[in-house]
């Protein structure tokens, strides 16, 4: 009998994001990755707005995770968001 697969390791983005937040957001999940090396990580936007400032946010978190071999996955993103990602050409950058 196989192992039960691990799972993810959640976390939560608040919002609205500002553009001074960024690199103490950067920081802060920046140590989570370093924590879970290779790993995919869901990262929940329930709380965070539909703007340029939470897209650039979060495609600055996946690159950091990828230079990690980690990656973010999205977690309750709304459609207004999954809707910008798309205009913007992100959403398979970060998938929901």
């Amino acid at each position: 009998m196989a192992a039960p697969a691990p799972r993810p390791t959640v976390f939560a983005i608040a919002g609205p994001i500002e553009r001074g937040d960024l690199p103490g957001l950067c920081t802060r999940v920046c140590a989570l990755l370093d924590r879970h090396e290779g790993e995919v990580l869901l990262c929940d936007v329930a709380g965070v707005g539909s703007d340029a400032v939470t897209v650039d946010a979060l495609a600055r978190l996946q690159l950091a995770a990828r230079r990690r071999g980690c990656q973010i996955r999205l977690r309750q993103a709304s459609g207004e968001l999954l809707d910008l990602l798309a205009f913007m050409g992100l959403q398979d950058v970060l998938p929901g």
